[in-house]
């Protein structure tokens, strides 16, 4: 049986997350490159959903612009009060409603919460197989859990062992706290049913608050189908609710997308210290050593070695380049280029095939063309170099005039002498040279050598009159005074002052 494709998927993101204490609402805290809400999006949309509803409140602003960014399909649905699950999901029906959007389509309403970063597309699926095979009213999502406090607990019948209720924590009495099966927060719900006990909802209980949970007992208590389904793993429901879950959410993420690459072929070195992001891609024989991040879109091919102790953010690694002790943003980096230790490349930076940054080179926005080298000490920003150059140790392209930057282009086979200033806007033409010191203002023609520095002129003497008795002084004045040739010994020097 195919699946059903779900009528509607809605995240309940409006809660204030008090606990996190930040200024940031909480489904927009970031783990492995996502927002929470994201994750949960992303989960969401591998079911190909008709339609997508995020309910916010607090932060709605701040959610609506993340939303608008990152999931434009999704309708915002505002919650005016937080006054529980239930009333933010009648909220959302309400939204759709005012949205002009009808729900026609056979398949279910899923609900899910905004801060379950581990929840999976596959498991959204099973949920809604079960739902539709079952030809059930309501199913929850459960697990179990060794510590269970704080969820509310999934009752079944000890005859049938069919649900026949959830109690939040708050509400649950001993015996009831002792249940270790939990309720997930997420649903799949058969729409007409979902009206008619919205509709009967009360605040009787501890918060005074509308619970979703409370679907479950009227639709039992009507006679009504009521599903469950267990949660294969129950790392999986788990939310985040303050900054130590956030980081446990984190960890665990990290550990299944290391896990995943490393069964697709991918060598990572240390796991424990590789933070790899969601929308990272790699390809198969590459390697990722220790102490490394890649985040953003990053994308890694073939053969490509990445690190140590390296952070690439949205940055292209190509087939079999080497990227050692580097950090970069917004680059890249062709097939075979070489790039480290310690190099930081600014965004705009492209690097072709066979070039080299080497150690403590920055670039931004420089483009360095086939087999060209930037090798060591220098700076080269706002700047196009052509095949087969290289630019000496200790170069500086001095792209800025205090007011704006300019651009230098350097052609193919260019020598740039050691301790070079280039001063911008210039041109280097082709297979032109510059001395090493010179401070280039000028265009170079093509073959020209470029010389830019004055006449070295030596002051004799001047040791001996300006730091008379110094260590220098004596050494000179040694190396001035003839050999002896009778055997004799050069009187021994005064020693220095320490």
């Amino acid at each position: 049986m195919s699946s059903l494709r779900p009528s509607a998927v809605v995240v309940l993101a409006a809660g204030e997350g008090t606990r996190m204490r930040s200024a940031t609402p909480k489904v927009l805290h970031s783990v492995a490159g996502r927002a929470l809400v994201g994750h949960v999006l992303h989960a969401a949309e591998e079911l190909d959903p008709e339609h997508l509803v995020v309910v916010v409140g607090h932060g709605r602003d701040q959610v609506r612009a993340h939303l608008a960014h990152t999931a434009p399909r999704a309708l915002a649905v505002v919650q005016e009060q937080q006054n529980g699950t239930g009333h933010a999901m009648r909220a959302a029906l309400q939204g759709l409603a005012a949205a002009g959007i009808e729900l026609a389509g056979e398949g279910p309403v899923l609900v899910v919460a905004g801060d379950t970063p581990l929840l999976t597309g596959e498991t959204l699926r099973r949920l809604v197989d079960v739902h539709g095979s079952e030809g059930a009213t309501s199913t929850v999502l459960t697990a179990v859990l060794d510590d269970p406090t704080g969820y509310g607990r999934v009752l079944r019948d000890p005859a049938t062992g069919r649900v026949v209720a959830i109690v939040e924590q708050k509400d649950a009495d001993e015996d009831q706290r002792a249940v270790r099966e939990i309720n997930s927060g997420v649903y799949a719900f058969d729409l007409a049913a979902l009206r008619e006990s919205l509709g009967r909802l009360t605040t009787d209980n501890a918060q005074g608050e509308e619970y979703l949970t409370d679907v479950i007992g009227l639709q039992v208590q009507a006679g009504q189908p009521v599903s469950a389904v267990a949660a294969v793993d129950a790392e999986e429901i788990l939310g985040v609710n303050d900054r130590v879950q956030l980081a446990e959410a984190r960890s665990l993420l990290r550990d299944r997308i290391n896990r995943a690459w490393m069964r697709s072929g991918v060598t990572i070195v240390d796991p424990e210290t590789t933070w790899i992001d969601a929308e990272v891609t790699l390809e198969r024989d590459s390697v990722v050593e220790r102490n490394t991040g890649l985040h953003g879109r990053t994308s890694v091919a073939i053969g490509a070695v990445v690190g140590p102790d390296t952070s690439l953010t949205d940055v292209e690694v190509g087939a079999g380049a080497t990227v050692v002790r580097t950090q970069a943003t917004d680059a890249e980096i062709g097939p075979g280029a070489t790039v480290g230790p310690f190099t930081f490349i600014r965004p705009g930076t492209r690097l072709a095939a066979k070039a080299k940054l080497g150690a403590y080179v920055e670039a931004k926005n420089a483009v360095v063309g086939a087999g060209s080298k930037v090798p060591h000490l220098s700076y080269v920003g706002d700047v196009e170099i052509g095949e087969g150059s290289n630019i000496g140790a200790a170069t500086v392209v001095v792209n800025y005039d205090g007011i704006a930057k300019h651009r230098t282009v350097i052609g193919d086979h260019v020598r740039v002498g050691s301790d070079s200033m280039l001063v911008a806007p210039v041109t280097i033409g082709d297979g032109a040279y510059t001395a090493a010191g010179s401070v280039i203002t000028d265009d170079v023609p093509p073959g020209a050598m470029a010389v830019g520095r004055a006449r070295q002129r030596n002051v004799e003497g001047w040791v001996a009159r300006k730091r008379p008795g110094t260590a220098s002084a004596h050494a000179a004045e040694a190396a001035s005074s003839p050999e002896p040739t009778d055997g004799s010994q050069v009187p021994d020097r005064p020693e220095e002052q320490q």
